[in-house]
């Protein structure tokens, strides 16, 4: 399992909107346990502690691999945020290809994933002609309201 600092940020907003007190994760490549309050820790398994702070909570935090940092956005592109709360869908069905990938040309009103809430399937279009530079969210994964779900780098 590859470790996320992104994920990492979006798990901590999660809990911190929940009564919660303590998390605990683990895989066979590392442990991740989380406390609400003054001390807050994440431990990985078999590698050196390093600190990290992220808004305001300090976490001890280490990894038996390195993760490249993700891109920086380009101030150009335009997020493709979510509209509800739900599961993200990046194909129509299972064994279907996925809407669009990296590197895709989307059209405005070009249908680009499917959200699902309360068993209903909602389709995301394309506001804007554009390439598909980044998609941030992986299929089948739960999804927030506001969250950005991939990113469009404009047509001129």
């Amino acid at each position: 399992m590859e470790f996320d600092l992104n994920q990492l940020r979006e798990l901590l907003a999660i809990l911190n909107q929940t009564d919660i007190d303590e998390l605990s994760l683990k895989s066979n490549d590392f442990e991740l346990t989380i406390h609400k309050g003054n001390q807050s820790t994440a431990v990985v398994s078999n590698s050196a502690v390093q600190p990290v702070t992220l808004d305001g909570t300090s976490l001890e935090l280490s990894a038996s691999h390195e993760s490249s940092p993700p891109p920086t956005p380009d101030k150009k592109w335009v997020d493709v945020n979510s509209p509800m709360v739900g599961t993200f869908y990046r194909s129509p069905a299972p064994d279907e290809p996925p809407f669009v990938e990296v590197g895709d040309v989307a059209r405005r009103g070009q249908t680009v994933c499917i959200i699902e809430a309360m068993k209903l399937m909602n389709e995301l279009e394309a506001e804007i002609n554009g390439e598909i530079v980044e998609i941030l969210v992986d299929n089948g994964e739960p999804i927030e309201f506001g969250q950005t779900l991939m990113r469009i780098n404009p047509s001129s």
